[in-house]
């Protein structure tokens, strides 16, 4: 649906709708995807969850650019630097409740997004809480899918990481044209030592580590792309969708949180 100014500020001001921003990214997917491909998912799944639930979601057009400066030894990818997209995202939501929204999701499909991003909304909740009531959400659509992500069959893979059978199940279903099965390439990875997931695929034991993706992947994907089907793709993106929606519904009904101290 089109928005006008006209109606972001009337939907804002009726103060009921949730304000619903996709975050996405772009950078390198390895040499079978394209580099739009985490802002590609992500609109998919923003825009059919806004098509279900026209009563209660206004969308905000896709931010394409995100925190991906560990891709950026592989071409193709822009980054905005994690200090700026956390200032991005600030005024952007500033913009928002401006509008009057009081309910913002910010749907993100970009791993490199989350520390950021919960960053921005600590500083948000400081400058806001005590002036406008109201939620500001994050919510990654594969962790709000939970187990559908993270093992459960048809996937033969333990977890969605980087152009992996996950992400490359769901570009077959949405955009086969953006897909190149036949470059796919199962990445060098390194060994597993039992603490780091290089792959994924061990259950995190409270220590990380932060590298560049050229030091754990030799051509810029993680994972097992080469088990992605379009059927895989097809169920992943219906459970996904399902849990966007339901936590929307749920978001929707959530009383707005008072200042117990001044209770």
């Amino acid at each position: 649906m089109l928005f006008t100014s006209e109606t972001y500020t009337t939907l804002g001001a009726a103060g009921n709708r949730i304000l619903l921003l996709p975050l996405g990214a772009t950078e390198q997917h390895g040499p079978h995807l394209g580099v739009g491909t985490d802002t590609d998912i992500v609109s998919s799944l923003a825009v059919a969850a806004e098509l279900q639930r026209m009563d209660k979601v206004v969308l905000a057009p896709t931010l394409p650019y995100g925190s991906s400066h560990h891709h950026l030894p592989f071409g193709g990818t822009m980054s905005l630097s994690a200090d700026l997209y956390v200032q991005v995202i600030i005024d952007l939501v500033r913009s928002l409740l401006q509008c009057g929204f009081r309910r913002i999701v910010l749907l993100n499909g970009h791993g490199g997004n989350i520390t950021p991003v919960k960053q921005a909304l600590s500083l948000l909740s400081k400058e806001f809480d005590n002036q406008v009531p109201g939620y500001i959400a994050l919510a990654t659509y594969w962790e709000l899918a939970g187990s559908a992500f993270s093992g459960d069959k048809p996937m033969e893979s333990p977890a969605l990481s980087h152009a992996c059978e996950y992400e490359t199940s769901l570009m077959l279903h949405l955009f086969p044209e953006k897909v190149r099965m036949g470059n796919v390439k199962r990445a060098v990875r390194p060994a597993q030592n039992g603490y780091i997931a290089f792959e994924d695929d061990i259950p995190y034991k409270g220590v990380s580590i932060v590298k560049q993706t050229a030091f754990i992947s030799d051509n810029g994907c993680s994972g097992e792309p080469q088990l992605a089907t379009k059927e895989k793709g097809d169920h992943l993106y219906q459970k996904a969708l399902t849990a966007i929606l339901s936590f929307l519904d749920d978001f929707a009904t959530w009383p707005i949180l008072e200042n117990l101290k001044n209770k």
